[in-house]
């Protein structure tokens, strides 16, 4: 039983067309559960397609990182539909199994450090800070420039800010994984 209010627009969705074939053609042809609950507005789901899309694939930052900060967020912010889409981008980006069971631990005392490098520490810092306290420590930041630069930093600050609007999205409408996992 789903607490979910309204209910994901249909798979076969077609209008408009323009924007579905949008979302289709980024997705690998493919509607997902959350594109589906976008459809309910079109400026939304266009901008949301547009800004996602550029974070997602236009970056210059380390795909790794980039991923390891959206897991971070899926699991400080409860939303698994966020940490069962980004995972396994993760892990295809170079992440281990072992790097993706401790990020269940982020926030925590138990939370596995030496599972990860210096500058993914520091991603790991920066997701907790800006997801829990919104204000970052300025250490956590000039660590990430010195190591990546300023382009990087900008970007993985933006990748960190955007990855809580969506899973607040998808925790206030109950949005929940698909049944298979997507390729």
């Amino acid at each position: 039983m789903t607490n979910r209010a309204i209910n994901y627009q249909p798979l076969d969705i077609a209008e408009p067309a323009e924007l579905v074939a949008a979302i289709r053609k980024r997705r690998g042809g493919q509607l997902i559960n959350l594109d589906r609950m976008l459809l309910h507005s079109i400026p939304v789901a266009r901008g949301w397609n547009a800004f996602i899309g550029e974070i997602r694939e236009n970056l210059s930052l380390d795909p790794k990182l980039r991923e390891l900060a959206m897991c971070g967020v899926a699991v400080l912010n409860g939303a698994e539909y966020e940490f069962f889409h980004h995972a396994p981008p993760f892990r295809k980006a170079g992440g281990t199994e072992e790097q993706v069971e401790a990020l269940r631990h982020i926030g925590e005392s138990s939370f596995p450090q030496e599972r990860f490098n210096a500058v993914e520490l520091d991603t790991v810092k920066l997701t907790l800070q800006m997801t829990r306290d919104v204000v970052v420590d300025k250490t956590v930041i000039n660590h990430l420039q010195k190591a990546l630069g300023n382009t990087a930093v900008v970007e993985l600050v933006s990748v960190i800010a955007a990855y809580n609007m969506v899973s607040r999205f998808l925790i206030a409408l109950d949005i929940n994984p698909e049944d298979h996992p997507p390729a």
